[in-house]
Parts: C-alpha cells; sequence; structure tokens
C-alpha cells in the first residue's frame, strides 16, 4: 500500500499545480523541466515547493481579508 502524499486532494487541480509549480520554479530561477529533474539539488526542489506554499498562504491571506 503506497503512502504517497504526492497526490491533489482536488484531481481536477493536477494541471493547475503543474503550471504553478512552473511558474514559481522560473521566478525564483530553478532550471525546472517536464519530467526527470534528478540533476537539480534538493535544496533547489525545496526552494520551488517552500515558495509554492508561501505564495497559496499569501493568496488564502488576502482572500480571508476579503482583498
Amino acid at each position: 500500500m503506497s503512502n504517497s502524499s504526492n497526490k491533489a486532494v482536488v484531481a481536477e487541480a493536477k494541471g493547475a499545480l503543474d503550471k504553478f509549480k512552473f511558474e514559481v520554479a522560473n521566478e525564483i530561477g530553478v532550471p525546472l523541466k517536464n519530467g526527470y529533474n534528478g540533476d537539480l539539488t534538493s535544496r533547489q526542489n525545496g526552494s520551488v515547493g517552500g515558495y509554492m506554499v508561501k505564495k497559496m498562504i499569501e493568496a488564502q491571506e488576502r482572500q480571508m481579508a476579503g482583498k
């Protein structure tokens, strides 16, 4: 049984999340590409995920504040 948490809770959001991931990677200068990215460091990959979370939290805070 797989215990992967690397799945979108809302399957329909997968495409939008992938697009967001590539936008964030481009913003912070990480050369992310479709397919295999094993040549990237853990730090590079982690920075993409961390920045994605930061941006999602900021968007949610703006929404909660009514902005």
